[in-house]
């Protein structure tokens, strides 16, 4: 077989058209899919994430709503400012109930706690170290928020058996002032 120019030429042509082909067509094709495939994998990565994310909504909410309950508890055990009244009353009779003599009481100037108010007071009251016990727990009982600080505590005579003691505290009550509630 004899190979001219011609032969030569179309074998060269016929060479020519897959090489031609594959920069042309199926390189940048590939180049292509490669970048769809990557963009893919990046999506089902973000997917899972949001997957996960909101999976975890549902616990948030749960939670969000519980915490809510207890804030609604809370502010249920806030009195008005009119309430704190009746709050000093039951404390007065809870250390006559207990054993103490009749508190005195000292206001000192309200403070504002967050949304909330602190009324603090200077309470003072002798009797036995039995009374005053069943007096604190019994005001830890009360259905209102309070907060005993600055507790100070004296000795004195032994009457009966036991010693007699004279108590100085500042009794914190938490109260809602009703301007201020409805913000």
């Amino acid at each position: 077989m004899k190979l001219g120019a011609r032969e030569l030429l179309t074998f060269a042509l016929v060479l020519l058209i897959p090489v031609m082909s594959f920069l042309l067509v199926f390189r940048p094709q590939n180049r292509a899919i490669d970048a769809a495939l990557e963009e893919i994998g990046h999506k089902r990565e973000v997917l899972e994430r949001l997957r996960a994310e909101t999976s975890r909504n549902a616990d948030l909410a749960a939670a969000n709503e519980q915490i809510a309950e207890r804030i609604r508890k809370d502010e249920a055990r806030l009195p008005s400012s009119k309430g704190v009244d009746q709050i000093v009353k039951q404390v007065s009779m809870l250390a006559v109930d207990s054993g103490l003599a009749p508190p005195t009481l000292k206001s000192l100037k309200p403070v504002q706690a967050a949304v909330y108010w602190e009324q603090p007071l200077e309470l003072s009251t002798s009797g036995t170290f039995r009374g005053f016990y069943g007096f604190l727990r019994r005001m830890e009982r009360l259905p209102r928020i309070t907060r005993v600080v600055d507790m100070e505590i004296k000795r004195g005579n032994v009457t009966a058996g036991e010693p007699e003691i004279s108590v100085k505290f500042t009794l914190s009550i938490y109260f809602q002032d009703k301007e201020t509630a409805g913000e």
